[in-house]
């Protein structure tokens, strides 16, 4: 999920609205945007309510992406144009308030979550469409000079409605973080329809509130190197389940695999987890923190303390599980045979 905004926004395809099996008032819609799938599933709710959601889900989606597209035409890709030359923009409070957010949970977690570090994520050629082309990494000396002027989010000063950044390394892009803070704008606009028992699904990652009928609604967590699930979890109420992984976005070349996230300390692809899952009831903050846990790799307790997330799963590369305490109460695991190592966050 990641620091250069590389979901497309294709317009929003509506596949369809159909009610789900035979459960009355069950409804689920599918369509694209982001360049990914997108399920809503809605319960409790008739065909026309249903439909009704279409547009407004048209809108919160656009919205977002028109927002934060990190180099198509947005206002991320203005502020950005400001920042390389060195002049303030003005920017609306909504923008201020997510930047903010941006900045609180980049310095909490010492900046493994790092939406400045643009410029990295154009070095490996993950800012593109193209992103998963063929072609060879960056030479070391090209990452050497990166990190020695490594940019953070201490850098932007918001003032009076004016953002100014007085170092022009800075590169904005919120793509560990932007699909997360999508999804909680789609279930605001849910609830503002008078929905209450909703699950937005953006490409795996999901928040849900309310239950499904009877019971609540069962998140699975796909198993990072093998087919099928790791484990499930079930929701209670109102929260979001964010996965990072290196099987998501990487390119090869000469048979190396180049996964798309990046430890802004090295400059150069994690490689201490394969898979972070987080328990929370903000998405864009569990979809910052998958993020900025999955660098930290066997430091993921101390970063996840600071960042006051309570439920982590880690699968690390030698395949052993590590979770926290209150999420080892929260997953089931598919394979009984599954063990986990217990890790009390600091």
């Amino acid at each position: 999920m990641i620091l250069s905004l590389r979901f497309l926004f294709f317009g929003l395809c509506l596949a369809f609205i159909t009610a789900c099996s035979n459960e009355p008032g069950a409804r689920q819609a599918k369509f694209y945007a982001f360049g990914t799938e997108i399920d809503v599933s809605l319960y409790g709710v008739s065909e026309e309510a249903a439909n009704n959601t279409v547009n407004a889900l048209e809108g919160s989606f656009s919205a977002v992406d028109n927002t934060w597209h990190a180099w198509r035409p947005s206002t991320l890709h203005d502020i950005n144009r400001a920042i390389a030359d060195q002049q303030t923009i003005t920017i609306n409070q909504d923008i201020a308030d997510l930047i903010q957010l941006a900045t609180s949970l980049a310095q909490n977690s010492e900046h493994l979550f790092n939406p400045a570090a643009g410029k990295l994520f154009e070095l490996w050629g993950f800012h593109q469409d193209n992103w998963f082309d063929s072609r060879p990494p960056p030479t070391q000396q090209q990452i050497d000079d990166w990190i020695l002027n490594v940019p953070n989010m201490k850098a932007i000063t918001i003032q009076n409605g004016q953002l100014s950044s007085h170092n022009p390394n800075v590169k904005l892009g919120f793509g560990g973080f932007a699909k997360g803070f999508a999804v909680d704008q789609a279930i605001l606009t849910l609830q503002n329809q008078g929905i209450h028992n909703a699950l937005v699904n953006i490409g795996g990652d999901l928040r849900a509130i309310g239950q499904h009928g009877e019971r609540p609604w069962i998140i699975g967590v796909r198993h990072p190197r093998q087919d099928g699930m790791l484990a499930t979890i079930a929701i209670k109420g109102d929260e979001s389940v964010f996965t990072s992984g290196d099987y998501e976005r990487f390119f090869e070349y000469q048979g190396q695999r180049y996964p798309h996230i990046l430890d802004p300390r090295t400059g150069r692809p994690a490689d201490q987890a394969t898979s972070v899952t987080v328990l929370n009831d903000n998405a864009a903050i569990a979809d910052a923190a998958a993020t900025a846990l999955f660098v930290a790799g066997h430091n993921w307790p101390h970063i996840a303390a600071a960042m006051g997330i309570k439920h982590v799963m880690l699968v690390r590369p030698d395949g052993e599980i590590e979770v926290s305490p209150d999420m080892f109460e929260r997953v089931t695991f598919i394979n009984h045979d599954s063990a986990a190592i217990i890790r009390a966050i600091d």
